[in-house]
């Protein structure tokens, strides 16, 4: 699920003086870098890597490690004291806009032009950082119960979930947890929007509502659809979720490809389930985004940004970089030339709608910090615990919650 990261300024005090001179077998020594970056469950994996890209080019890295879970505070501190380091990740949205003052601008770099469709970090038109990965979400489906070419819109979706509930199967499943009760399924309204990232601004400054748009007023009447016809999700938590699904007592749950690591402990479903839109407004594209992003530190010297530069250009384009981000990272490619490995079915559905660009932006990215858990998920779980409230009262709370949130 989406992570965050950052970025780092570095004057670099590493000595230069080897960053132009050859080694004995002709290639040229760059200057040793440094890389620092948030996502704790790779670090000992990018340790490897960077083991081997020595051995391969005879040039160094050095990974550093985030203490804690605070490594936008670690981030901001050798930024301002112009400590390094070289290469960081940043997550995106509200976190690369905090730290763009620091980007790389990566847009005439060879590995960049193998980034997929819509998944490069760009701002103000130039790109400036890599994605680690892809993750997806929207509705994984048993393809045993659902056909998902018979649930298309507002109506068709409304009438499965009715028919499920007479037969006492819970239809749709939503949980208890912030991001898996609204943080997730109101990104699709959102991203919706010909310009999404005005459209939050908008909101941000009182000048739109959601209540007053057509999209929100069509995700209304999903809500009431699934508040009507399925299981309380405040009664649900996410394993539960999960586990009612694998067993069949659930047809369809609002989830992401990285839920398949709990449906795996209940056997093999291969080819038993797949991943569909939620298909709002008539939608037919999966939301897809990025967990991280790898980026350059901008203000760092040019001996430097040139041996960064190198680095990334192995990890993407070398036989061991390519194989290291699919077998050892096992992130799901979002560049055009790396092949996914043994994706499950939930994994491989993200992956082909990434290559052909069919996909829906993570708009809530651009949210204000901290408004889904703070201030949309109690107001989702007023909706759900209120018999009386209407989808209509709930945009007007959403909207009323969003206007104290983003001053």
């Amino acid at each position: 699920m989406a992570l965050i990261a950052t970025l780092i300024g570095c004057g670099s005090s590493e000595s230069s003086s080897s960053s132009s001179s050859t080694d004995s077998a002709g290639q040229e020594k760059l200057k040793k870098i440094t890389i620092f970056q948030s996502k704790v469950e790779i670090t000992e994996k990018l340790e490897n890597v960077v083991k081997k890209y020595t051995e391969e080019t005879g040039n160094e890295a050095e990974v550093w490690g985030a203490a804690g879970d605070n490594y936008g505070t670690q981030l901001q501190m050798k930024l301002t004291s112009n400590q390094g380091p070289s290469i960081f990740s940043i997550g995106t949205g509200t976190e690369a806009e905090k730290f763009k003052s620091y980007f790389y601008d990566m847009s005439n770099e060879e590995y960049v032009k193998n980034i997929a469709p819509n998944m490069a970090l760009e701002i103000n038109g130039k790109i400036v950082g890599v994605p680690y990965g892809v993750e997806g979400y929207g509705l994984v489906y048993s393809k045993e119960m659902v056909d998902p070419s018979e649930v298309k819109d507002l109506d068709s979706f409304s009438k499965t979930l009715e028919k499920f509930k007479a037969e006492g199967i819970n239809g749709l499943a939503l949980s208890q947890e912030g991001y898996f009760l609204i943080g997730h399924i109101i990104n699709t309204p959102f991203a919706l929007q010909p310009d999404y990232q005005d459209y939050i601004e908008k909101l941000n400054n009182g000048e739109v509502k959601m209540s007053e748009t057509k999209e929100f007023q069509e995700f209304a009447k999903f809500m009431d659809a699934i508040k009507s016809y399925v299981k309380n999700p405040l009664e649900i938590k996410y394993d539960t979720q999960m586990g009612d699904f694998a067993t069949g007592k659930t047809a369809m749950v609002h989830q992401g490809n990285w839920s398949y690591s709990m449906l795996k402990d209940y056997g093999d479903f291969g080819s038993k389930i797949g991943l569909m839109p939620f298909p709002l407004a008539g939608n037919d594209k999966l939301t897809v985004g990025v967990a991280s992003n790898w980026v350059i530190n901008g203000t760092a010297d040019a001996d430097e940004i040139k041996a960064a530069n190198a680095f990334l250009d192995w990890l993407f384009n070398s036989e061991t970089g390519k194989s290291t981000i699919v077998n050892d990272f096992q992130f799901i490619p979002a560049m055009t030339n790396i092949e996914a490995g043994d994706l499950d079915p939930l994994s491989e559905a993200v992956y082909e709608a990434t290559k052909s660009g069919k996909t829906l932006p993570t708009a809530n990215n651009y949210f204000p910090a901290g408004i889904i858990m703070n201030d949309l998920a109690p107001a989702a779980q007023e909706y759900f615990l209120s018999k009386d409230m209407t989808g209509e009262q709930f945009l007007q709370k959403l909207d009323e919650v969003w206007a104290k949130a983003s001053k």
